[in-house]
C-alpha cells in the first residue's frame, strides 16, 4: 500500500491525535500485561535471562504480525530489498535489542517509579536528536515548554507518599536512561529511512531480527519459559499485536510529521500504564486526583507542541 498518497490526511490534526492515542493506550496497557504474562508463565521478577526471552518471543510474533499486516496491505509478500537490510538492523539494534536489555537490565536494578520517569526522558532526547544531530526540525521555546509541562504530569503519575530518592548507579538508573537514548534514535532513524521504504516493512522486519537476537542470547544466558499454558500464550499473542500493530501504525505518523508532533504522545504511556495497572493489578487507586491531574498536564504539554504546526497543517 502507497502510503503517499494519504500524506495530507496523514498530517491532520486528528489522525495524527487519534492514532497516537491508540498507540500509547495499547502500549500503555503492556505495562500491566507483562506482569501479568511473567504470572501465566511462572517467571520470577529476578529471573532477568527468562525476562528477555518473553519479549524476545514476543517481538518475533510481533514481526510476523506486521509483516502479515504489511502484506496484506501491499497485496503481495512483503520482502525486503537487500538496500534496506541495513536499516532494518540499525532499527531493531536501537528499537528492540538496545532498548530491552538495557531497560530489563536496568529495571532489574531501579525501583519502577524511577524507572518510569527516567523513560519519560525519551520525547525530549528525540527532539534534541532529530532537531541538533539529524537537523529535521527546530528546536523552539514553544517545544521544549510542551515537552516540560507533558514531562511534569509523567513525574506527578509515578510520585508516592515517599517520593522517591535520587540515588544512581550506572547498571540501573543509568542503563534506563541508556534506553531511552536508544528508543529516542530509533525514533528518528525510523522517519529518517521511513522516506525510502515502506514503514511498515521496517517495523515488521526490526522486530523480526531484534526478537530472533534477544531470543537466542537470553536462551544462551539460561533463560527459559518456567510453564506454558493457554493464558500465557494468549497474553504473548496480545503483547505481539501490541508491539507489532502500534509501532507500525507510529511509523507511519512519524513518516508524514514532524519527530516533536509525534513524540510528544510518548508522556501518555506511563501515565496510561499506571491507570490500567490501578484496573488489572489493584495497583494504586485508578483514576484519583493525581492520575486525572498528569492526564491533563500530558494533555496540556501535547496541544502546545503541535499547536502552531496543526494551524499549518490543517490549512493544507
Amino acid at each position: 500500500m502507497n502510503f503517499d498518497k494519504y500524506e495530507k490526511y496523514m498530517q491532520k490534526t486528528i489522525v495524527v491525535w487519534f492514532g497516537a492515542f491508540i498507540c500509547c493506550a495499547l502500549w500503555g496497557s503492556a505495562f500491566p500485561c507483562i506482569k501479568i504474562g511473567y504470572q501465566f508463565t511462572n517467571i520470577s521478577s529476578d529471573a532477568t535471562a527468562s525476562q528477555v526471552l518473553f519479549a524476545g518471543i514476543r517481538f518475533v510474533l510481533a514481526g510476523i504480525i506486521g509483516i502479515v499486516l504489511g502484506s496484506f496491505l501491499e497485496k503481495k509478500p512483503l520482502v525486503p530489498s537487500k538496500d534496506a537490510i541495513p536499516s532494518i538492523v540499525i532499527l531493531c539494534m536501537f528499537q528492540t535489542v538496545l532498548q530491552y536489555v538495557f531497560f530489563y537490565v536496568g529495571l532489574a536494578r531501579t525501583t519502577g517509579v524511577k524507572a518510569s520517569i527516567i523513560e519519560g526522558v525519551n520525547v525530549f532526547v528525540a527532539v534534541f536528536v532529530s532537531a541538533i544531530l539529524f537537523r529535521m526540525e527546530k528546536i523552539t521555546l514553544r517545544k521544549i515548554i510542551g515537552c516540560i509541562i507533558g514531562f511534569a504530569g509523567v513525574v506527578l503519575v509515578n510520585l508516592t507518599k515517599g517520593g522517591f530518592d535520587m540515588s544512581f548507579t550506572v547498571l540501573g538508573e543509568g542503563f534506563i536512561f541508556l534506553s531511552t537514548v536508544a528508543y529516542a534514535f530509533s525514533s528518528v532513524c525510523l522517519k529518517r529511512f521511513s522516506k525510502k521504504y515502506n514503514p511498515v516493512m521496517l517495523s515488521g522486519y526490526q522486530f523480526l531480527v531484534g526478537g530472533l537476537l534477544m531470543s537466542l542470547g537470553a536462551v544462551l544466558l539460561g533463560g527459559t519459559i518456567p510453564q506454558i499454558n493457554a493464558r500465557g500464550i494468549c497474553m504473548l499473542l496480545y503483547l505481539a499485536f501490541v508491539s507489532g500493530f502500534a509501532y507500525s501504525l507510529w511509523a507511519v505518523l512519524l513518516k508524514y510529521n514532524p519527530v516533536s508532533k509525534v513524540a510528544v504522545f510518548g508522556f501518555m504511556n506511563p501515565v496510561i500504564g499506571v491507570i490500567l495497572s490501578a484496573l488489572l493489578l489493584q495497583e494504586g487507586n485508578l483514576l484519583g486526583l493525581k492520575s486525572v491531574v498528569s492526564l491533563v498536564l500530558v494533555c496540556i504539554g501535547i496541544f502546545i507542541v503541535n499547536k502552531k504546526s496543526n494551524a499549518k497543517t490543517d490549512s493544507n
